[in-house]
């Protein structure tokens, strides 16, 4: 029995990159032998197991063959004959197939984590190490087809490492995968699973790049494949292409460290633009309803968290407002801040005007300008927000005030204190 340390440890580790979490391929072993070295099974599909005391999991090595049309899973083989070799070549990424051989199964507890590897002693049968030279997305073998969440995986690490490039081979293998159809079947768990860990990588923008690049992107999210090519005005856009600047506005979210939530309804506050008709181009009158509309069919479909969706449709709907909200007199700021629901959900309030910020921030060589909308409305909260309603709606109640008009009395104090705090 032979164990090695396998995938994105060795990989990042290679990289000069500090390694997160360690994943562990046996050789010549049977369950048996690991649940009689107190190993712990925690895999349904896959002989997988926990180490009894780092808890870290160790897979027997396997061979995969998928099963039936589309994505329906996967045969799983685990054997004491299977090699290293077969384990590593199921994998997706040359530069996820490469292992390090560990001294003894007792002893990779004390494996060190970030220690240098020596390149002569690691198993590489598929050129990961020339790869990761060469800065390169290579598939390891023609099999890669049979998952197409691999597809999503490579979008992904494009992201994350921003000088990497897909092979052309490996570039022309996933469009012939969409071309078949295979990410239409992917389950709508794992694509959305996929790209909120795309959206959270250093250059978000590159992930949906490859996408649109293999023919993924129209199919997964038509809505917003649709915006490149569709023009703005080049007075308030400069890149005047609507897919660019959703990229722009997504890469500066990422740039300030914005959670999930901003960043997908960085991604998603245009949609509407991508349905404006010809012959009112480059105008985009109304867009922001035909956004929620469109991004509610995105949301049900994904099956996107409720924080998520709901602040994207908050930004896809107000957006435009908060934009010309220095405009706006105390009654319709206060107007605003009602039907951005600030008031009852103050911090996702905090999270639109970051989002307003990144979309008017994303726009060619304006990434520097200032955006006193959001300080100004903050403030306009704080200050509609330290109105004592209690006592007001009291007062309204006294008056014989009831329903509605103890609403308009709370309505009419806080806009008096908008009006008195920002004059």
């Amino acid at each position: 029995m032979k164990t090695y340390l396998v995938g994105g440890a060795v990989r990042d580790a290679l990289m000069g990159l500090p390694v997160q979490d360690r994943d562990w391929v046996v050789v010549g072993a049977t369950p048996k032998q690991l649940l009689d070295a107190g190993y712990i099974a925690v895999g349904k599909d896959f002989p997988v197991f926990l180490h009894p005391r780092t808890h870290e999991e160790y897979a027997l090595a396997r061979t995969e063959r998928k099963t039936g049309v589309g994505y329906k899973g996967f045969a799983v083989h685990a054997a004491p004959h299977v090699t290293l070799e077969e384990d590593l070549a199921r994998r997706d990424l040359t530069i996820n197939s490469i292992a390090a051989p560990a001294l003894s199964t007792a002893s990779n507890a004390d494996f060190a984590l970030n220690a240098p590897l020596q390149a002569d002693s690691l198993i590489d049968p598929y050129g990961g190490q020339a790869d990761i030279a060469a800065r390169i997305f290579r598939h390891v073998t023609p099999a890669f087809r049979e998952d197409p969440v691999r597809i999503l995986r490579v979008a992904r690490f494009a992201a994350r490492f921003i000088d990497f490039m897909v092979a052309p081979e490996t570039l022309a293998l996933m469009a012939d995968m969409v071309e078949s159809g295979e990410v239409d079947h992917l389950v709508a768990e794992r694509v959305w699973q996929e790209l909120a860990r795309g959206l959270m990588e250093k250059k978000p923008s590159r992930m949906f790049a490859v996408l649109r690049a293999c023919g993924a992107l129209a199919r997964l999210l038509p809505e917003l494949d649709r915006l490149w090519g569709v023009p703005q005005s080049p007075e308030h856009h400069p890149e005047v292409d609507t897919g660019l600047h959703v990229m722009l506005v997504l890469d500066h979210a990422a740039s300030v460290g914005a959670n999930l939530a901003v960043r997908f309804a960085c991604l998603t506050h245009d949609l509407g633009k991508g349905t404006t008709p010809a012959d009112v181009l480059p105008r985009h009158i109304g867009h922001e309803e035909r956004s929620v509309k469109l991004l509610r069919g995105v949301c049900e479909r994904l099956r996107v968290p409720t924080d998520c969706a709901e602040l994207a449709q908050v930004v896809a709907k107000e957006h435009g407002n908060i934009h010309r909200s220095l405009d706006l007199n105390a009654a319709a700021t206060v107007r605003l801040l009602e039907r951005c629901d600030a008031f009852r959900k103050p911090e996702r309030f905090g999270q639109a005007l970051l989002a307003c910020e990144c979309d008017a921030k994303g726009r060619l060589g304006l990434s520097d300008r200032p955006y006193p909308q959001a300080p100004r409305l903050a403030q306009a909260l704080l200050l509609a927000r330290a109105v004592a309603t209690d006592l007001v709606a009291a007062s309204a109640v006294s008056t014989g005030a009831t329903g509605p008009k103890i609403g308009e009395a709370v309505h009419k104090a806080r806009v008096a204190a908008v009006q008195h705090g920002l004059g």
